[in-house]
């Protein structure tokens, strides 16, 4: 344990008289890949900010040992000299961690002259040279733009290479790859492998640490030699990451591994009746480039190509592809939420092409969408009564205050949520009851129509599970026709009847959802399959 490059001893964190981490007891060697295991509330996160020193306001007790000295000791001077030099993170989100004023360059630079004490020319050298290490085709463009610019796999990719900059001896990689598609997501895992396994990635040539906080479990089979499972605060397991996955001990960490979605959907009639048809669907967006006088126009590029999609009643569609193929155009625009230039859609039997302006309050109460988080798109400002009846109040303003009552609880108890809930706001609640709320609101205007956007994407894994239920028992007892956004094929899977591929704008397959993901034709879907494995 003393030859350890990181030991934290009994370490215990509260706040106030919530205890997050109660006598942890962990240990990392240099050059090892750990990761750290658990949902979300189980003190995972809290711990890496704790040896980052970066836990204001809270109570933490017991050792944290860098390299022998207790960071826990350590002045808040000396601890600045270690973050990003010594021990360095890559956090989940790389848009709310990257300062939206300021290019990548320059971020990734300024870290370069704090810890090296170079000069700006070179640092910006050092920022090129580690972008396209990171394997981005374009480091210049790329280093001069600013977040808000880049795909989320490059700003992920900018977050590593600002984490690596001062070639730290330990990496925390917190939820890496959460809202990643499948293909990005494994190039990522592939990029920090390589990194981690290039004896001269630091200099003396010593491998870096990487302590790898997920709670995907196929991420942490693909690059973790050791696993460490943590529940409500405490370690519960450690070992292997082949001992742990094949013969778990604890049930908790049995629970984990049984929480991969299954295929529970049951078969649609053949001919069972359309509610929705697009036919020959193009939308195109005008193509902005930036000039010495801010942005100008530059042409036009197709987000969605020709795009012929069918739906029947209680029925489960899925649009699977990357970020940027096409999907969230598709669902966007039979919404009217985006123009299409060309094409058709027909919803119950009505061409909305031919519906004026105050008819599409019609459509809208029959198609509804569920935002991928929930927590963005709830109302911090109003209540979940307040919340779930605001479809009522504009759908239905005819209904009197104890009708809107009873049917707000009749659907927060359909999505699993007590009356309790109606005074409370959305901070109050975990990610999955947030996702519960929004569906109770989209629910409560009882919709022909559900568009699902990566509805489990930021979820735990058992939470998933559970999410795909609700979602199968709601259609079943309402008679709901889904459209599932994703590219997670095991929810896909789980939920979808059939599957559209989607790329660059273009369906390349479709098919029966078992056929496409089991037996893929095009290039591209094998492509995401062989990423999920």
């Amino acid at each position: 344990m003393s030859s350890a490059l990181l030991e934290l001893s009994h370490l215990s964190i509260r706040f106030g008289t919530t205890v997050a981490v109660d006598g942890l007891d962990i240990a990392i060697a240099a050059g090892e890949r750990v990761a750290l295991v658990g949902e979300s509330g189980s003190g995972k996160t809290v711990t890496a900010l704790a040896v980052l020193g970066l836990l204001g306001g809270a109570n933490v007790t017991g050792r944290i040992l860098f390299e022998g000295e207790n960071l826990l000791q350590q002045s808040e001077a000396a601890l600045r000299q270690i973050r990003g030099r010594d021990i360095a993170i890559v956090f989940q989100e790389p848009m709310t961690a990257l300062n939206p004023l300021f290019t990548i360059g320059d971020q990734i630079g300024e870290t370069i002259e704090l810890h090296d004490g170079v000069s700006r020319a070179q640092a910006r050298r050092g920022s090129l040279s580690l972008l396209a290490r990171m394997g981005i085709a374009e480091p210049e463009r790329c280093a001069g733009s600013y977040p808000h610019q880049l795909s989320g796999g490059e700003r992920q990719r900018a977050m590593i290479a600002m984490s690596l900059a001062c070639h730290p001896k330990l990496l925390i990689a917190d939820e890496p790859t959460t809202a990643l598609d499948v293909t990005v997501r494994a190039r990522i895992v592939d990029l920090l492998l390589e990194l981690q396994q290039d004896e001269g990635s630091r200099p003396g040539g010593g491998r870096m640490a990487v302590l790898l906080i997920t709670h995907d479990l196929l991420l942490v089979k693909r690059f973790a030699q050791r696993v460490l499972v943590m529940e409500r605060g405490k370690l519960v397991e450690a070992g292997s990451c082949a001992d742990v996955f094949a013969r778990p001990q604890h049930p908790y960490t049995q629970k984990l591994l049984d929480s991969r979605p299954r295929r529970e959907v049951d078969s649609v009639p053949h001919d069972a009746p359309v509610v929705l048809r697009t036919e020959g669907l193009r939308v195109t967006f005008p193509r902005r480039k930036p000039g010495l006088r801010g942005w100008f126009r530059s042409g036009s590029f197709t987000a969605l190509a020709g795009a012929d999609v069918t739906l029947r009643a209680g029925e489960t569609v899925g649009l699977l592809g990357e970020s940027g193929s096409g999907k969230t155009t598709l669902a966007s625009a039979l919404l009217g939420l985006t123009a299409f230039q060309e094409g058709q859609i027909d919803f119950e039997g009505t061409r909305i092409t031919t519906l004026r302006r105050n008819q599409r309050r019609w459509l809208r109460s029959r198609l509804q969408m569920v935002f991928q988080d929930p927590f963005g798109s709830l109302s911090p400002r109003l209540t979940v009564r307040q919340i779930v009846a605001e479809g009522l109040e504009l759908h239905h303003p005819d209904l009197g205050p104890n009708e809107v009552h009873e049917k707000v609880v009749s659907v927060l108890g359909d999505v699993g949520l007590a009356d309790t809930a109606l005074e409370a706001y959305p901070h109050e609640f975990s990610g999955g009851q947030r996702q519960r709320i929004a569906i109770a609101r989209a629910l409560i205007i009882k919709p022909r129509v559900l568009v699902l956007d990566e509805p489990t994407s930021a979820l735990d894994v058992s939470i998933q599970k559970q999410m795909l239920a609700l979602l199968l028992a709601l259609q079943k007892k309402h008679g709901l026709s889904y459209i599932l956004i994703s590219h997670d094929l095991s929810v896909m899977n789980a939920l979808a009847h059939r599957v559209y591929v989607v790329k660059s704008g273009a369906i390349v397959e479709e098919g029966e959802t078992e056929k496409v993901i089991g037996h893929p034709e095009h290039p591209y879907t094998r492509q995401l399959v062989q990423a999920s494995a």
